[in-house]
């Protein structure tokens, strides 16, 4: 039996991956952006453990999120699933000053990867998308560039490849991996996409809690439970650093060694 924290799983796909887990006998700890998003995650999934709630948004309230998940003891994975669409407009409302899927979709994962208490497995969901993703990591902010949403939310999912990849090379202890679960028809990928929703949770899932072989690995990208090329900048570890020296000095929180 595995214990597993699911990052926005109030809804959607990591509500999806939850039920999953839950239904093999694996304990789980829900998340909402906040305390009634939480509420109604357990009264969706009444099998799981407990929830947490805290706005990815606000490394603040990120940072408090971490808290909450290391006071209810080690977990063996942690999935990151919360995120924000390609559909997104230009918000630089968060509390930090920095673009909403910026915040939500890159700084939210690291932060929490580097402060919840290290557990086996960490699973971050990409998107096929993160191949249009600017490897310069140039702006990261959108201070010189002209919005456009789909860039973002591609630039965000490339950025949690390079986590999951960065983190499986400093702490080979961990299994770190990344996935995309196709474009599937939830609240963010909307009433037309065409990818299997009912297959969209299992690679999280199996990642997270499978004692198969193949996915006991790390430093992989799947689709589909099976092993799929990322994008080849994702594999360099100078962009790797670069990434997770940005988001400390976007965060002020520090990956450890």
């Amino acid at each position: 039996m595995m214990r597993v924290f699911i990052t926005g799983s109030a809804d959607g796909l990591g509500q999806m991956a939850a039920r999953l887990l839950v239904a093999d006998g694996h304990r789980v700890v829900l998340h909402g952006r906040s305390e009634a998003r939480a509420a109604g995650a357990l009264n969706s999934v009444p099998a799981a453990e407990t929830a947490v709630f805290g706005d990815l948004s606000s490394i603040e309230a990120t940072v408090r999120v971490a808290e909450q998940v290391n006071r209810l003891g080690r977990f063996d994975a942690v999935i990151h699933n919360a995120a924000v669409g390609y559909r997104e407009p230009r918000r630089i409302d968060t509390v930090d000053g920095l673009p909403h899927v910026l915040a939500v979709n890159t700084l939210a994962p690291y932060v929490l990867t580097a402060l919840i208490e290290r557990p086996q497995r960490l699973v971050y969901l990409s998107s096929m998308l993160h191949q249009h993703g600017d490897a310069s990591l140039a702006d990261l902010e959108w201070k010189a560039r002209a919005w456009a949403g789909t860039a973002a939310y591609s630039d965000s999912k490339l950025h949690d490849v390079l986590i999951a990849f960065a983190v499986a090379r400093r702490w080979r202890d961990v299994r770190s991996n990344a996935l995309e679960p196709g474009w599937v028809a939830t609240k963010m990928g909307g009433p037309e996409a065409p990818d299997d929703l009912e297959a969209a949770p299992k690679t999280q899932v199996w990642l997270a809690a499978s004692g198969e072989a193949e996915a006991c690995v790390t430093g992989e990208y799947f689709y589909h439970m099976q092993k799929r090329t990322p994008k080849a900048e994702t594999r360099d570890a100078a962009v790797q650093d670069r990434l997770v020296e940005e988001c400390e000095r976007l965060t002020g929180v520090r990956l450890p060694a």
